[in-house]
């Protein structure tokens, strides 16, 4: 199989409008914690630390805007509690991600 290498330089290379939107710092580790499944954001803050709310809740909104994630009312009344879970678009990140991943193990440093 030859390997495809797209002109990611160019601005409307649709790799290059990709990896723009997973290169977003939060979003790849947002993926990763939720792999396993449906979180909610308190949830997914412990997960993660570093990230404020602010950040959590851009992530999340931009992450559903792209169809990654999807969000799901548990309960309407207030206080409303909300859960977030990876759509299948957002599932197919995960073998990719593991191939980053096994790169890593491979060349640390």
């Amino acid at each position: 199989m030859d390997l495809v290498v797209p002109d990611v330089l160019e601005e409307s290379c649709t790799t290059r409008q990709a990896l723009e939107r997973l290169a977003a710092k939060w979003r790849v580790l947002l993926v990763y914690s939720l792999l396993p499944g449906p979180r909610r954001p308190a949830e997914l803050r412990r997960r993660v630390p570093g990230i404020t709310q602010k950040m959590l809740t851009e992530t999340l909104r931009g992450m559903e805007a792209d169809g990654l994630v999807e969000r799901r009312v548990l309960k309407e009344s207030a206080p409303q509690h909300v859960e977030y879970e990876l759509t299948a678009l957002g599932r197919t990140l995960e073998e990719p991600l593991a191939a980053i991943c096994r790169w890593a193990a491979q060349h640390p440093g």
